[in-house]
């Protein structure tokens, strides 16, 4: 499947994506109305943007700049790469 080009399509996507996020959420909140889930819940959302956005950005920007990840799946591999490459080179020494 090829990559969404087109800007009209990527905005929609970005706003089916927050209505998403929105609207799962107020469920949860409807299930369960108390401050403690509304903070978890907020919690929980904001400590996974910011592993993506670590993901993401921080890696490709600082650790790694040669390396440009596809996805979640792609960055987990290029870790184990790296792991099992730095063990096999521990075992040389």
């Amino acid at each position: 499947m090829a990559d969404i080009r087109n800007p009209r399509l990527l905005y929609i996507k970005g706003f089916l994506l927050l209505c998403s996020g929105i609207l799962a959420s107020a469920l949860l909140l409807v299930d369960h109305p108390s401050l403690k889930s509304a903070t978890l819940l907020a919690v929980a959302v904001w400590a996974f943007a910011r592993a993506y956005y670590f993901a993401f950005y921080v890696i490709e920007h600082y650790v790694d700049p040669g390396y440009r990840y596809q996805g979640l799946l792609s960055f987990a591999r290029h870790l184990l790469r790296r792991r099992k490459g730095r063990g096999a080179a521990n075992k040389q020494e």
